[in-house]
């Protein structure tokens, strides 16, 4: 009888002989939901009638009109941080659920702990990072300047872990070039991200990983970057170069009975050149967000970015207009120096207006064209001797023909009616004479 670790047809399942203790889960569904906590119901609270009398109650039911009117009017560092039973706050409840404009006002109450853990142990950023909620950790990391990527829970995992682990690739991505530990293990296995990702079967995420690792740095946003294909003059070269009659057979040979199997494209070939230039700061094709404010420190694994609101406090509100437009990214915008000392959050910022004014709109001129446009040349109907013709399908002839009736009768009745025209211009001549 097949147990359970063996399938005639898989084979024998993974080893457990490295691991210590047996009865330890390696899924990482203790960390959301442990079988000793109790989450409360927030479908439940959502669904009560009328506003929302606190903060926290704005946040679980998405209304982001109430939030604003509680941050303007003034909070309290207890109404801010005010938990429930499994000692998630507003934000982290927000995070959960995916309410994006709720995480993006919150960034403005100076009493928000981003780090703040549950009874769990995950900050708002495991949450978003293992949920898969890309655009909600990138308002974390951009927005959120004392975000803290090492902190762990109980076991000793991070937030990166969590995301290879569950396979969220955008956001082990943004985490990596963000500056988070691609070598942080955790407490309990000893295991890093690679590690996860290889025992959960996370190949694709693993594989997005060793590629990121080979291209550590975009160059492509650097001042300095040059368009061009390294290898296409080496190429062009060997293509335009002469042949041998011995080359030329073989090429001919291996032409004839070589079968082209689609494949992946190759690494530094033409379609990865293809994506750098197109997202690059001087890109002839695509207008990329905005420029960086250090041209000499493109996005790298494991540096640290700057957050908006540390480069609004250690950059003049001009030097940032100057260096950016009105459809910028905070993705893009970089800065080679870090901050230790973080800037007071103050204020209510929009997250359409963050780091440039919103004057400055992009020119746009249409022209038209000079000459017109051509017309279709008509195809010539007439028939040709000699040649074969289609058959015509009998409702067309059917089709023709009642055509042509309806033809011949419009000019009969034209003809009958021009008749009776000219037999009363005759009448009335008579009638003068």
């Amino acid at each position: 009888m097949a147990t359970a670790r063996h399938d005639p047809v898989l084979g024998a399942g993974p080893s457990y002989d490295d691991d210590d203790d047996n009865s330890l889960d390696d899924s990482d569904s203790g960390s959301v939901l442990s079988e000793d906590s109790v989450l409360p119901d927030y479908e439940r609270l959502e669904r009560v009638a009328g506003t929302a009398n606190t903060l926290y109650e704005a946040c679980i039911r998405n209304e982001a009109s109430s939030l604003r009117r509680f941050l303007e009017r003034g909070v309290t560092k207890a109404e801010a941080m005010e938990l429930d039973i499994n000692g998630r706050n507003g934000l982290m409840v927000s995070v959960g659920k995916g309410f994006v404009d709720i995480v993006d006002g919150l960034h403005t109450c100076p009493f928000i702990d981003i780090n703040h853990q549950d009874n769990d142990g995950n900050t708002a950023l495991m949450i978003a990072a293992q949920a898969g909620f890309i655009t909600i950790l990138n308002y974390l990391l951009n927005y959120y300047p004392e975000v803290d990527m090492e902190v762990r829970d109980p076991r000793g995992m991070t937030a990166l872990i969590k995301a290879g682990l569950q396979g969220r690739e955008e956001c082990m991505s943004a985490l990596l070039m963000h500056g988070a530990d691609i070598k942080a293990m955790d407490h309990v296995r000893g295991r890093d991200m690679k590690e996860w990702c290889l025992k959960t079967g996370r190949y694709e995420t693993l594989n997005r990983m060793r590629r990121m690792q080979a291209h550590p740095i975009a160059l492509q946003f650097c001042d300095g970057y040059v368009p061009e294909w390294p290898d296409l003059k080496h190429l062009v070269a060997k293509a335009t170069a002469t042949k041998s009659a011995t080359q030329k057979i073989g090429q001919c040979i291996k032409n004839t009975f070589c079968f082209t199997l689609p494949h992946d494209p190759e690494d530094n070939g033409v379609f990865d050149h293809m994506v750098r230039i197109t997202s690059s700061v001087h890109s002839p094709l695509v207008a990329t967000g905005c420029h960086p404010l250090c041209p000499t420190s493109p996005p790298e694994i494991g540096r640290r970015r700057l957050a908006v609101p540390e480069l609004m406090a250690k950059h003049s509100a001009k030097e940032l207009e100057e260096s950016s437009v009105s459809h910028a990214s905070v993705s893009l915008v970089s800065c080679c120096q870090q901050q230790e000392s973080v800037a007071p959050r103050g204020g209510f910022m929009s997250r359409k207006n963050v780091v440039f004014p919103s004057s400055r709109i992009p020119r746009l001129e249409f022209t038209c064209a000079e000459d017109p446009t051509p017309k279709k040349e008509k195809k010539n109907k007439n028939k040709q001797k000699g040649f074969l013709e289609p058959p015509i399908w009998k409702y067309k002839e059917d089709k023709q023909e009642k055509k042509k009736e309806k033809q011949k009768l419009e000019q009969e009745k034209e003809e009958q009616e021009k008749k009776i025209k000219d037999e009363r211009k005759k009448k009335v001549k008579s009638k003068k004479k």
